[in-house]
């Protein structure tokens, strides 16, 4: 099978080649699935630069997300062959190959409604922003969200959870083309930041009481400034830091104008709470079902087009996520 493979660090385009590979060899509690489709994540690139906070040894294979068939399950298995999945492979196994063997426990159903290039782009972004907004947000019916990078994955996500839970969603983005973007998801108000400030726009909808959920994965001034505007009681969840300053807060701030800042470490939950996690892949796929969720796509890329997918989403002009049509036949 061919998979692409990284032997040193460097830019993805110098560093990333095509390989012919053995079949993985299915180990206790392992499923084989072919895969279908993967999809791209900025973290790809800082893996293949060796600038992400895991090293895997080489050589590895890059690709967190993909959707596929399972092909061969391990005994006693909940999971039948042939049933359609999506699933995170670990590293050094990385899912840009033709066939990854994956742990059974970070394999899940999907239905026949959803497309392979959906099914892909489904997980981390919905768990990310699910737990965000409902587990540490408590996002309520009438509640103002603000969602900041509302074109992005996650930010895409956001906007459409709020919506689906009855949230007033107030949306910024950087430009026309994104600032449409948000409006199709749903957007109630799209802020063009390049333009606009939305601490105002945010008061102005409002009457002056700010914003009940905000929505950050881009840290820096986008925080510093979101506190201006974030409402009496407050949530400000902290999903990343895209931006790439780490903001801080003043505790007197925070004292004063009551509200919280509050971390979202999706992954350490998964970690924790796997259980949890399946409940709400099943809230997700009902949402997806219901067509209230639909993943953003920004396009789909041949195997042979990794590298220059990868540069492409290394310059941040892209919206929603990059898939990978995997099969190559």
């Amino acid at each position: 099978m061919n998979g692409w493979t990284v032997n040193e660090y460097g830019e993805p385009s110098d560093v990333l080649k095509v390989v012919e590979q053995s079949q993985p060899k299915v180990k206790v509690g392992e499923a084989l699935i072919e895969v279908e489709s993967a999809a791209l994540n900025f973290f790809d690139i800082l893996l293949c630069q060796g600038k992400y906070q895991e090293k895997p040894p080489f050589p590895f294979t890059i690709g967190a997300e993909v959707s596929g068939r399972v092909v061969q399950i391990p005994e006693g298995s909940s999971l039948k062959e042939g049933q359609r999945v999506l699933a995170l492979p670990k590293l050094p196994s990385g899912g840009l190959a033709e066939f990854v063997a994956v742990n059974e426990g970070l394999i899940y159903p999907i239905p026949e409604s959803m497309s392979w290039n959906e099914a892909a782009s489904f997980f981390m972004t919905y768990h990310t922003s699910f737990y965000a907004l409902h587990e540490r947000g408590n996002l309520k019916d009438g509640d103002v969200l603000l969602v900041h990078a509302g074109a992005g994955g996650v930010g895409s996500a956001a906007i459409q959870l709020g919506k689906a839970t009855g949230a007033y969603v107030i949306a910024t983005a950087g430009g026309q083309e994104k600032t449409n973007i948000c409006k199709e998801l749903g957007a109630d108000v799209v802020v063009d930041y390049t333009s606009e400030d939305f601490v105002q726009v945010v008061k102005e909808h409002t009457g002056g009481k700010g914003a009940d959920v905000i929505f950050d994965p881009v840290g820096g001034h986008v925080f510093d400034r979101s506190r201006k505007c974030i409402g009496f009681d407050g949530r400000i969840l902290v999903i990343g830091f895209a931006g790439g300053d780490i903001p801080s807060a003043p505790a007197n701030h925070m004292l004063v104008k009551n509200y919280s800042v509050v971390g979202v470490h999706w992954g350490l939950f998964a970690k924790l709470k796997p259980e949890e996690v399946r409940k709400e892949h099943d809230r997700l796929l009902d949402l997806y079902e219901d067509r209230k969720i639909k993943p953003l796509i920004y396009r789909e890329f041949a195997f042979d087009q990794v590298p220059s997918a990868l540069d492409l989403l290394a310059q941040r002009k892209t919206w929603g996520k990059l898939v990978v049509n995997v099969k190559t036949n």
